[in-house]
């Protein structure tokens, strides 16, 4: 090959694609182009909307407003055709990937974890959704059917950062040809200045004209300082480097069908049954001996010295993490190695695995029985709901694993599983937790901390209404000093901090009352 078309990372030459010498090169060769004028400039106008919106500090309608502008810049980046190119045509020509329906649904979940920012103001809660949408997103853009697969198209994303830099430079040299050169970027520089002129003349006057537009400008219009010139610089760049990533990928998605495959070399019966039996026995054995300990409540943590209500539930919690684990390890090892040939061998798997899936569900219910007590005498946490939720996550899991041993093989089991995880997140979200931790502690009035009520996020305001009035005012109290030492624009707009505001609103003033009885 000459060295003038070795190019690993791009921009690819127009005889390529050649195979890339990173990581994934050979499911992944890239473009064979440089990006298209139209996916630059959607690019970049979704990166200017980004850097105005995104609000870094909070959760807000900024986000949404970033996601929704990244959607439509790949989507018309799609739609629109590129130009055919001059010249002799590509010498290696690699048919694309198809792109699966359910890549539109993965999107679909991206957009909504984002969107939750707009309607849950607590923290933690919008951190999950965004780590959960990282996942989403890299689904949405590479595919992926085994846990393999997954996990090599989840670290293509940020490899495609990298290598989208020189493809979207690329694109922007023909660009800026194509249109003129040097010529060109005058003319823009110029219709740049006079739209600028022309907004800040027409609306300084009729700021000056009429107060109630100028309380609205006021709340549209950024304030210009330095730290603001640098948040819209670094947030452009991360944008632009975010949506050429997924343009790139999306340009040239890879081929992971050689990932999927999860049959190995194949083993006697005795080297898989006799491990997989003698650990069925075992977990038979665990919860024959441990049934007081799984089942017992209340009656056993009373009548066993030195147990407390906090070691019975993490105990289960753990013991839930470690067998679930198993499990799945397990059904892996299980699928790739264990021969299906002969009637004998499936009715045998399906037994063990079935058998095993069963023992670990009664250990699953078992934890959340140990959750519920443990939240009724001590109230509910974050750290708890988000133990019960994930408990209940992995009880489905272990359905699925039975629903899978009918065939024995499920390669929509990964996806599946992930599917169901987001949706319970989603669903969290839409039940609203730091209200539904509130409402939950105040019904039990053995040991209702009020001061950690006043740690929640203002969403939960609107669940104080069992408390009575004096902790009611001072729990609001100390999430009006939240809203008040950060107030929103229009980039942090939150129905959940705008619902609080009412709340608090409502209950008059509570400034004086942050030290609760």
């Amino acid at each position: 090959m000459p060295p003038a078309l070795k190019n690993p990372i791009g921009p690819p030459t127009e005889h390529g694609p050649w195979p890339s010498d990173l990581l994934w090169g050979k499911q992944w060769p890239g473009p064979a182009r440089s990006a298209p004028a139209a996916t630059v400039v959607a690019i970049a106008i979704a990166a200017v909307v980004a850097a105005i919106s995104l609000p870094l500090d909070r959760a807000g309608v900024g986000w949404l407003v970033m996601a929704v502008a990244g959607t439509v810049a790949l989507v018309i980046s799609a739609i629109l055709p590129e130009p055919p190119a001059s010249g002799p045509s590509p010498l290696v020509v690699r048919p694309r990937p198809k792109r699966s329906v359910d890549a539109y649904g993965w999107a679909g979940l991206t957009v909504a974890l984002v969107a939750v920012g707009t309607f849950r103001s607590a923290g933690w809660l919008f951190a999950l959704c965004l780590l959960m949408a990282t996942l989403t997103g890299a689904l949405a853009l590479t595919g992926g059917r085994s846990m393999r697969s997954i996990v090599a198209g989840y670290t293509m994303p940020l490899i495609a950062v990298f290598r989208a830099l020189p493809w979207l430079r690329h694109g922007t040299t023909r660009l800026r040809g194509r249109i003129g050169g040097g010529t060109a970027n005058v003319r823009v520089l110029a219709t740049v200045v006079v739209s600028i002129a022309l907004l800040t003349v027409f609306g300084a006057l009729f700021a000056s004209a009429d107060a109630a537009f100028a309380g609205a400008l006021s709340h549209l219009a950024p304030d210009v300082d330095v730290p603001s010139a640098f948040r819209w610089i670094f947030v452009f760049a991360l944008a632009v480097a975010l949506f050429g990533g997924a343009a790139f990928l999306r340009t040239a998605p890879p081929d992971l069908t050689g990932l999927d495959g999860t049959e190995g070399r194949k083993v006697a019966r005795f080297e898989w049954a006799v491990p997989l039996g003698l650990l069925v026995l075992l977990f038979a054995g665990f919860v024959a001996v441990q049934l007081a300990v799984l089942f017992g409540g209340n009656r056993h943590v009373l009548d066993t010295d030195g147990l407390t209500f906090a070691e019975y539930a993490r105990g289960g919690f753990w013991q839930l993490c470690f067998v679930t684990g198993l499990t799945l390890v397990v059904l892996a090892g299980a699928a790739r190695w264990a021969p299906r040939e002969k009637p004998a061998d499936r009715l045998l798997l399906r037994v063990l695995m079935g058998a095993l899936a069963g023992l670990t569900l009664l250990i699953v219910a078992s934890a959340l029985h140990r959750m519920n007590v443990y939240a009724d005498t001590y109230g509910l946490t974050r750290l708890r709901l988000l133990v019960a939720c994930c408990e209940g996550w992995f009880g489905l899991v272990l359905v699925l694993v039975l629903i899978a041993g009918i065939r024995i093989r499920a390669p929509w089991l990964p996806r599946v599983a992930i599917a169901a995880g987001v949706l319970a997140l989603l669903g969290l979200a839409g039940a609203n937790p730091d209200r539904v931790i509130a409402e939950h502690n105040i019904k039990q009035s053995r040991t209702l901390d009020v001061a950690y009520l006043g740690t929640l996020s203002p969403d939960a305001a609107t669940g104080l209404d069992g408390l009575d009035s004096a902790r009611r005012r001072c729990v609001l109290a100390h999430l009006d000093i939240a809203l008040l030492e950060s107030p929103d624009d229009w980039r942090g707009w939150n129905l959940g901090r705008v619902r609080a505001r009412t709340v608090i609103a409502d209950a008059g003033d509570v400034s004086q009352t942050w030290q609760c009885p």
